[in-house]
């Protein structure tokens, strides 16, 4: 890349111009004063690597403006990007690993459900699982199965307080 000896000397002046106006617009897009100040170098590095000056100081301008407007967006769909993924970890909260003995309860009880479930008849058993497992609405049951949304609810009744029985004698 040749860059001549006048470039450089009408780069200082650029820069010495523009970089305020440069700086605003970042701040205002970023708010924040150091990341403006890092994003406006990073625009006038731009130009700097372009090599070629501009014919003239509005041209200059409006180049460097959209180069900043460009850079500040992008930082800021990164910010944006991180506090979504900040904020998803914190919703999701630290895992613990759980105890043996929690794990061993936890898959007999998976598997006494099963084995309950199994002993409903068939018209309770659908509906229910399709509730609990398909987290479907009444009325999408309703739907699926060719039944009223009444009709659903009642047989989820019924079926919760069967396995209920069902599993009582088996704690």
């Amino acid at each position: 890349m040749y860059v001549s000896k006048d470039f450089t000397i009408s780069f200082d002046k650029i820069y010495e111009k523009l970089f305020p106006l440069i700086y605003r617009i970042a701040y205002r897009i970023v708010g924040d004063p150091g990341i403006a100040e890092d994003v406006s170098q990073e625009a006038f590095i731009k130009y700097y690597e372009r090599g070629i000056p501009l014919p003239d100081i509005d041209q200059t301008k409006y180049w460097l403006i959209r180069v900043v407007k460009n850079i500040s967006f992008n930082h800021e769909k990164k910010k944006t990007r991180e506090r979504k993924m900040f904020s998803k970890l914190r919703e999701e909260g630290p895992k613990f690993s759980e105890s043996g003995e929690k794990e061993v309860i936890k898959k007999e009880t998976k598997k006494m459900v099963k084995e309950a479930l199994l002993e409903l008849p068939y018209n309770l058993r659908v509906v229910l699982v399709l509730k609990e497992y398909g987290k479907m609405s009444y009325k999408e049951i309703g739907s699926a199965i060719g039944i009223s949304e009444g009709n659903v609810k009642v047989r989820v009744f019924r079926g919760r307080e069967k396995l209920a029985k069902l599993l009582e004698g088996r704690i």
